[in-house]
C-alpha cells in the first residue's frame, strides 16, 4: 500500500488511504483497497493483486491532472479503468473515480 501512496504522491498533490485526518484542500487523492484478485497454485500465492478505487478529488474539471495521473498509471503497467465522475453541488467539488490492479511487492520472508 505505501509503494502505491508512495506513486501516488508523484502527482505532487496530498494523497491519503482512505481519508485526510485534517481538512485538506482540492486538489487530493484519496484510495481504498475493496478487493484483492491473488494469483496462485499449489495452495501458494504468487502474485498478491490488490483492487483499489482511486478518487481525485478537485474544485473544477481538471483534464490536464486526470491526464497526469491516467498517464502516471499507464507508465507504470497499472490497469484502470474510469468507474465514474461526479459533481457534489453542496461541497462545489468534482470527483473522479478510478478502479484500478495493483500487484503488490510479495515478502518471501
Amino acid at each position: 500500500m505505501q509503494n502505491l501512496k508512495t506513486l501516488l504522491e508523484q502527482l505532487e498533490i496530498p494523497v491519503a488511504y482512505d481519508h485526510f485526518n485534517t481538512v485538506t484542500n482540492p486538489p487530493y487523492i484519496t484510495f481504498k483497497r475493496f478487493s484483492q484478485s491473488n494469483f496462485g497454485a499449489d495452495n501458494k500465492v504468487y502474485e498478491i493483486i490488490n483492487n483499489y478505487y482511486v478518487y481525485l478529488v478537485t474544485e473544477y474539471k481538471d483534464i490536464e491532472l486526470e491526464e497526469r495521473l491516467e498517464q502516471l498509471l499507464t507508465n507504470n503497467d497499472i490497469f484502470f479503468n474510469c468507474e465514474s465522475e461526479d459533481y457534489f453541488d453542496d461541497e462545489k467539488l468534482y470527483e473522479v473515480v478510478y478502479e484500478i490492479s495493483y500487484k503488490e511487492e510479495k515478502n518471501n520472508g
